[in-house]
């Protein structure tokens, strides 16, 4: 075949990166192709973040499969390292800090909280009480959706874990993918003394959303968030 199938024109629109074209797009006015192409835009990065999100899931299906639960544990540890934010923004201060500075380094975690969870590219719910505030994805964009589009039933049936364990919360039935929230927990209570974000999950788990609470006095975290991942709640903490 000599004929060309793409203009110059068609060939540069395809290499160029669909955020600068919605820029472009709105820059010129055109507000109905920036709407095009802000849903393209979506649909092009949820089928890179599902595509990602099932080969993370099948490599942690494979070492459980073949190496077993420890080992996974022990992966994911090495593997995932102390959280960003527990570093960057809930470091215990060297020296005692003003209400003003506790309230930015509030903000700063849940922001960056929310920031993360919108990579997942569906809503949040957002609520806050004297104690906490608290970011629910509607629905989950990783384990709740990898577990609604049948990746736990034949053919691929990744793995649930049934031996309780200290990255299944204690819990039976434990979907492989998920087990990377309680990981996240017992690096940070580890690194800081305390989990810098606390995951309330359903009933069972990954059928529905976590929801995500910071604290704003991490003594008010309850106890059993540290013993459902093995650990111990510091006295006084």
């Amino acid at each position: 075949m000599k004929k060309r199938v793409f203009s110059q024109d068609e060939l540069d629109e395809m290499g160029t990166p669909t955020s600068d074209l919605l820029k472009r797009a709105v820059d010129a006015g055109e507000g109905e192709r920036a709407k095009r192409l802000a849903e393209r835009l979506h649909n092009e990065f949820l089928a890179m973040h599902d595509l990602y999100v099932d080969w993370v899931a099948g490599l942690m299906d494979y070492v459980c499969r073949n190496d077993g639960e420890d080992a996974l544990y022990q992966a994911l540890k090495g593997v995932i390292g102390t959280p960003g934010a527990a570093k960057s923004d809930t470091t215990k201060p060297s020296q005692p800090q003003t209400e003003v500075d506790e309230e930015a380094s509030l903000r700063r975690r849940v922001r960056t909280l929310a920031f993360a969870l919108r990579g997942h590219l569906f809503p949040i719910k957002v609520e806050e009480d004297d104690e906490k505030v608290c970011l629910t994805m509607e629905p989950c964009g990783s384990g709740q959706r990898l577990l609604e589009r049948g990746a736990y039933e034949p053919p691929r049936s990744l793995t649930k874990i049934q031996k309780p364990h200290a990255m299944t919360w204690g819990l039976r039935d434990f979907p492989v993918y998920c087990t990377h929230a309680p990981i996240l927990e017992i690096l940070s209570i580890e690194a800081l003394g305390y989990p810098a974000t606390v995951a309330v999950p359903a009933e069972k788990v990954a059928t529905k959303a976590c929801t995500y609470c910071i604290y704003k006095n991490t003594g008010d975290i309850p106890e059993e968030y540290y013993t459902r991942v093995g650990k111990v709640k510091p006295q006084g903490g």
